[in-house]
């Protein structure tokens, strides 16, 4: 059984918030009036606030509890404002807790901010010293590891220049080789990678990857980039509004994470003047209407159509949009396939295969027309939006980047090779 290296219990984070009172309306008079009697008040009290003040509690963290074992790869997730970054400076020891209690067992290596931990004076070769003394590696330790961090940073033509200096993505890659490379047991790391160039970070993640795997260190790891996530974590600690709403495998709390009990329903006018008319869309998962799909799982979209008048010429037309509305693809289906001139209405599901379109937000056009498109009955645009996230592509680490809408299972062969 793994031993426990880091153990929080009840912790919290509490900020005092001013807000100075001010009214909604002033009349001129007022303005001038009031100011006179600051300036009297300052030559009477120079250092009174004349504003009068009201503060409020924020609490960044409140009564957060969890266990990690040595060799877990710990992703923390959760919105904007979560509480994820002050619970890394809580851990690193950047940041006093309010209340609670933690217990690390390990050396702890942190990369939270741009040059955490640097002297903006120093060159990087005395930095690299510097973190490693910090971390209370001797320094034929430190000098052990030295050519394998400057490899890796890529930062060689620079080693003796002022990290002052440095552009942010430089600044990052030493920071993180640093980080990486020196002996901590824990590590752990924030959206701060997301400054570094798509094949950095790559680069990055591979590197935490191998650290947890064959040396047994412990890694924490905030982002918004799923796909980085799922790739990396064996496990995930979701918070909401500084408390931790969920804790459990990477895949599940992804899932909980983006899929909102509601679904992108379209609800049509129901017009009976029309032969055919949309009455209804909604995109299915597994479990039920769904609006968020991992890449790996196929996207189900329900339409139910009413037919008043059946002829066998009648189309299905239906568009996948990009969130700038450009078409990804166009497909037709004949009515005739699941009607008759029996049928009232039918209720009929589209289904794009899993594994197939890029993360990203999409959204759908249906169009019932004729064949040729000499008749259109009835056109609804931009309906049943939907989100498709990464859970662990080839392309995780370029989130965010323009690679197409498409990820293809690709096929080569090689022709010739002449050495």
């Amino acid at each position: 059984m793994k031993d426990t290296v880091i153990k929080v219990d009840s912790l919290s984070k509490k900020y005092i918030i001013s807000h100075q009172q001010q009214e909604s309306y002033t009349a001129l008079r007022d303005v001038i009036t009031r100011g006179v009697q600051n300036f009297g008040r300052k030559i009477l009290s120079p250092f009174s606030n004349s504003q009068p003040s009201t503060t409020e509690e924020f609490f960044a963290l409140k009564d957060v509890s969890f266990e990690i074992k040595r060799g877990d790869r710990v992703g923390i997730i959760g919105r904007n404002g979560a509480g994820k970054s002050t619970l890394l400076k809580i851990l690193s020891r950047i940041t006093e807790p309010t209340g609670g209690r933690i217990e690390i067992t390990g050396r702890v290596a942190s990369l939270l901010e741009v040059g955490t931990g640097f002297h903006p004076e120093l060159t990087g070769r005395e930095n690299i010293y510097l973190n490693g003394a910090i971390l209370g590696m001797t320094r034929v330790e430190i000098k052990r590891k030295f050519d394998e961090i400057v490899a890796f940073a890529e930062v060689e033509k620079f080693l003796d220049t002022p990290v002052k200096r440095y552009s942010s993505g430089m600044y990052v890659r030493l920071a993180f080789a640093v980080a990486a490379h020196l002996e901590s047991e824990i590590l752990l790391v924030d959206e701060v990678l997301a400054v570094g160039d798509a094949q950095f970070q790559k680069k990055c993640v591979g590197k935490m990857e191998d650290v947890s795997k064959n040396e047994g260190r412990t890694v924490l790891f905030v982002s918004h980039n799923m796909g980085t996530v799922l790739h990396l974590c064996d496990s995930c600690i979701l918070l909401k509004a500084g408390q931790l709403e969920r804790k459990g495998g990477a895949r599940e709390m992804i899932e909980y994470y983006y899929n909102s009990p509601a679904a992108g329903y379209y609800s049509g006018k129901g017009d009976g003047t029309k032969d055919i008319f949309l009455k209804s869309a909604v995109t299915y998962g597994e479990g039920g209407p769904r609006r968020s799909f991992a890449h790996s799982e196929p996207i189900k979209l329900r339409l139910t159509i009413g037919i008043n008048k059946f002829f066998y010429f009648q189309n299905i037309g239906l568009v996948l949009l990009t969130r700038g509305k450009n078409r990804v693809f166009t497909v037709n289906k004949s009515l005739a396939d699941f009607a008759d001139e029996n049928t009232k209405e039918v209720t009929v599901d589209f289904i794009i295969e899993g594994a197939l379109i890029a993360p990203m937000d999409y959204s759908f056009f249906v169009a019932l027309n004729t064949r040729t498109g000499t008749i259109t009955y009835e056109s609804v645009s931009d309906i049943c939006p939907i989100k498709v996230y990464d859970d662990g592509t080839e392309f995780a680490f370029a989130e965010g980047f323009d690679y197409g809408c498409i990820i293809l299972k690709d096929k080569w062969g090689l022709v010739e090779k002449i050495s």
